[in-house]
């Protein structure tokens, strides 16, 4: 059954090979065009190679903040009037930030694919930034940061795991950075951060769905084609050195009320087989309710409200989080002991055939998901070639997953799960006080 089941997936994955071509403008930008015309719909799309690890440590929060500030209006749209122009026309537009990029996209009917390349040109050639804007976005941020983070229950463990995991990387700090830093920044620091990152030889372009190639590159080299290259983006490389004793600390959370046990392992870039092969174990130990760790520690010893673990895949390095909510009467230490058992196993045996199977059955299953509507596909072809360097990846990365071995999985787990390379982060309520 499991060479069967295999066979079926490996046949829709084959089936769903996706075409596209890409070229070069002269100014540097990147451009990626993917046909599919079985809805009358196109995605229009730019990815930067800018995120919250480009910033300045005494200035951070800058990618994410120009995530907002990049919709406040240019030369030729009046400020206030983007989604206006975008809701007017049938369309809908979004962005998102990480660590590593900045991701732009406006989705169409495909009449529309002129204005939206019209409007994303515009982003880039003729951006407002003055005072107004920055001192709007500065609001909506600070908002943003207090109701998803600093006010939100276990809102901040992303930013206490990377404060102490990183010591000389940018991902010491969160996407959003600072309040403090946004605020003290001047309207110089906001051009300057522009005028370095958001630069043609700096992007791709993707359009995809429903268009005419030859039209689509007419209008691209039209709006595009005129954009000033950029000065070259020298990146600094930032080196940690390997974890070797336990590190340990404490974050207070004053919006909760049960203790989390969070730990966390530093692992290699997102474009290493290890990296796959450490997606293997998280989704081995955490992911559903037939895993290794909610099976045991919630279902069977009921010493758990919530388990999971997470890999957070990333350009230089990961992180690897495995979390635990402890029932009444157990502590996380209980948790950590039960968690620890698990990776033992992994370090030490093969897991099993079935349980493999089962995992790349999921994986298959996932890059189906994830390459079935334009929209994903979009985003993956600028991440590919973006973050990894290789478009081909949309149809070449199962094949990796594939090839990965249960040697390989033991291999990862021993190599970068061991205690003494972790942090452990005891995450707690406010204490309370002893009334005398």
């Amino acid at each position: 059954m499991a060479i069967s089941s295999s066979l079926l997936l490996g046949g829709i994955a084959t089936a769903q090979k996706i075409a596209f071509e890409e070229y070069n403008l002269d100014n540097g930008l990147h451009v990626i065009l993917h046909q599919d015309n079985s809805a009358p719909v196109v995605i229009t799309s730019v990815m930067y190679h800018v995120g919250s690890k480009d910033e300045n440590p005494s200035k951070t929060g800058f990618a994410h903040f120009f995530e907002h500030l990049l919709f406040e209006g240019t030369q030729n749209i009046k400020r206030g009037e983007w989604f206006n122009i975008v809701t007017a026309n049938g369309g809908v537009n979004n962005a998102n930030t990480s660590d590593d990029r900045t991701y732009y996209y406006e989705v169409f009917p495909s009449n529309n694919l002129e204005l939206a390349l019209w409007m994303e040109s515009e982003r880039l050639m003729h951006p407002i930034i003055n005072q107004i804007g920055v001192d709007t976005q500065k609001e909506v941020i600070k908002e943003e940061k207090n109701s998803r983070y600093d006010n939100q229950p276990y809102g901040r463990i992303i930013e206490a795991v990377k404060k102490n995991l990183f010591i000389n990387h940018p991902y010491r700090w969160t996407t959003i950075g600072s309040t403090e830093h946004l605020n003290s920044a001047k309207l110089e620091d906001f051009k300057a951060f522009n005028e370095k990152f958001y630069v043609p030889n700096n992007a791709v372009l993707v359009v995809a769905g429903d268009f005419e190639k030859k039209q689509a590159k007419e209008w691209i080299q039209n709006y595009f084609g005129p954009i000033k290259k950029g000065e070259k983006i020298v990146r600094e490389k930032f080196i940690e050195k390997p974890i070797t004793e336990t590190i340990k600390a404490t974050h207070i959370d004053p919006n909760i009320q049960i203790p989390m046990l969070v730990t966390a392992y530093r692992t290699p870039s997102m474009k290493t087989r290890e990296a796959r092969a450490l997606d293997f174990i998280s989704s081995y130990l955490s992911d559903g309710k037939s895993s290794k760790l909610y099976k045991k520690i919630v279902d069977e010893k009921k010493k758990a409200l919530q388990i999971g673990a997470v890999s957070f895949n990333q350009e230089d390095y990961g992180m690897y989080i495995v979390y635990g909510l402890p029932m009444t009467n157990y502590a996380s230490e209980d948790l950590l002991k039960e968690i620890d058992e698990e990776i033992v196993k992994i370090q030490t045996d093969l897991i099993s055939e079935r349980d493999f199977q089962k995992i790349l059955n999921q994986f298959e299953n996932q890059y189906v998901n994830e390459n079935s509507n334009v929209e994903g596909i979009a985003e993956n072809l600028a991440k590919y070639y973006l973050l990894h360097g290789d478009v081909n990846l949309i149809n070449n990365d199962i094949n990796i997953y594939n090839s990965i071995t249960r040697e390989e999985i033991r291999d990862a787990a021993k190599k970068y799960l061991n205690t003494n390379q972790r942090l452990i982060l005891n995450y707690i309520p406010t204490p309370q006080k002893n009334e005398n």
